[in-house]
């Protein structure tokens, strides 16, 4: 397990290149028009001064230009430590087993486990075991055809010759049928490691243990 090194957080720097042109906009905005109406005061005419109101109405705008700029730049700073709070949840992450929806299935010892979910009951539900090139391994049947409700679904790592697979992680597959013949919609959720959380421009992801890498946002459930 490791965390991909990085000398500063890469979300937070996205987010600084993003904002910085607006800032500088804002800022440069800001300046000339402060300019301009120091300029324009200085240079009035004594015997006719700046009419009162549009005195007043200037300065408002130039407050509403102040205030847009802290404005800014206080998002910028909320958004900074959010970003570095994101960033160590991830690390926490780091060894948890996490469930997240994936047609992955990892054979460790022998056994392998996930769970499915059907969109609506199903008549038939049989689950097709596959290796990464799709060649079929095992199929499974008689499985339950509950909808809207997480079933567990246990393999004991043998092909459809009863012999044993060497562990590796392989890909699940669920045929739901209604009692039309029509195909019933599923997810499955499987358990895995995480194993590293890796940073890049594009922000925070989690290297898992049967091969993917993912947004945390992903996973719906962590455990020991």
């Amino acid at each position: 397990m490791s965390i991909s090194p990085t000398r500063t957080n890469p979300a937070a720097t996205a987010a600084d290149a993003k904002a910085n042109p607006a800032q500088s906009k804002i800022s440069a905005d800001y300046n000339s028009f402060l300019q301009l109406l120091t300029a324009q005061i200085r240079n009035q005419d004594p015997l006719k001064p700046m009419d009162s109101t549009q005195f007043v109405s200037q300065l408002a705008q130039l407050s509403q230009v102040e205030q847009t700029v802290q404005t800014n730049t206080n998002l910028k700073t909320i958004d900074a430590k959010l970003s570095a709070m994101g960033a160590m949840s991830d690390v926490a992450l780091m060894g948890k087993t996490v469930s997240l929806a994936s047609d992955r299935i990892e054979l460790r010892d022998g056994q392998a486990s996930t769970s499915y979910e059907l969109a609506a009951p199903a008549d038939k539900v049989t689950a097709i075991i596959k290796t990464e090139d799709g060649t079929e391994l095992r199929r499974i049947t008689g499985l339950p055809g509950r909808a809207g409700e997480k079933i567990a679904l246990n393999w004991d790592g043998r092909d459809s010759a009863g012999l044993p697979v060497p562990d590796d992680t392989f890909r699940v597959e669920i045929d739901a049928q209604d009692a039309d013949g029509n195909a019933v919609s599923y997810d499955t959720y499987p358990s895995t490691q995480v194993e590293q959380v890796r940073f890049s421009a594009q922000g925070q992801s989690l290297v898992l243990r049967n091969g993917e890498e993912v947004p945390s946002s992903l996973i719906v459930a962590v455990s020991g």
